[in-house]
């Protein structure tokens, strides 16, 4: 039963992050129609995704305590986080926030879904090395960089839950997004990248795909 829990909290995690996403998307109409004070509303989706991101921390290190890291690990506990970044990022675009500056509805729209199709990008491309080095049998864990690039991602989530609850309009607000959005994908792109240089990648890429039993 002990084996299990990694798997269990990585499985919990998604599911707090479907919640968390239909919550993001539900805001906008909830606070317009005032059926719900919209901090109140925001704060609770703020705490499920702190507690996604503790969850991430957590199923790691217990998997590595106990001894049960495994291939399927490796593989769905990125995907978990993938869900959880990009697709809060597309509600983002899809409820159009943050909002920034004096900036128009299409120059917004243009800069939400850039950012997301810039992560979305990096996010399939990781993959898919990922998935031809581990089907090689050659693991492909998280390095520094990717776990930094998850740190900025997630700040950069709860920058935007905290604007949207608490400071829409301060004109700090409006810079200290800008300059985490600026800085998360920076290190978004140049992860990605670094991930082409990796000895383990080159390895897969070189070695022949083992035959089908």
């Amino acid at each position: 039963m002990l084996k299990l829990i990694p798997n269990i909290l990585t499985f919990g995690r998604l599911v707090l992050t479907i919640v968390f996403l239909i919550m993001i998307l539900y805001s906008p109409p909830r606070y317009a129609q005032g059926e719900i004070p919209f901090p109140g509303f925001l704060d609770i989706a703020f705490i499920l995704f702190v507690v996604a991101g503790l969850t991430d921390m957590i199923d790691g290190t217990v998997a590595r305590k106990l001894n049960v890291v495994s291939k399927f690990g490796r593989m769905v506990d990125p995907l978990a986080d993938k869900v959880l970044v990009c697709g809060t990022f597309i509600c983002f675009a899809i409820i159009k926030q943050p909002k920034l500056f004096d900036f128009g509805p299409i120059t917004l729209t243009v800069i939400h879904w850039s950012v997301a199709g810039i992560l979305i990008a990096r996010e399939v491309y990781v993959t898919v090395l990922r998935h031809i080095a581990e089907a090689r049998g050659i693991s492909f864990a998280a390095t520094v960089s990717g776990k930094i690039k998850m740190f900025l991602q997630s700040f950069a989530i709860g920058t935007v839950i905290i604007k949207m609850a608490h400071v829409q309009t301060a004109q700090w607000g409006y810079w200290f997004t800008t300059v985490t959005f600026a800085v998360m994908l920076v290190v978004t792109v140049i992860s990605g990248l670094r991930a082409t240089q990796r000895s383990c990648w080159k390895t897969a890429a070189k070695s022949p795909k083992p035959a089908s039993a």
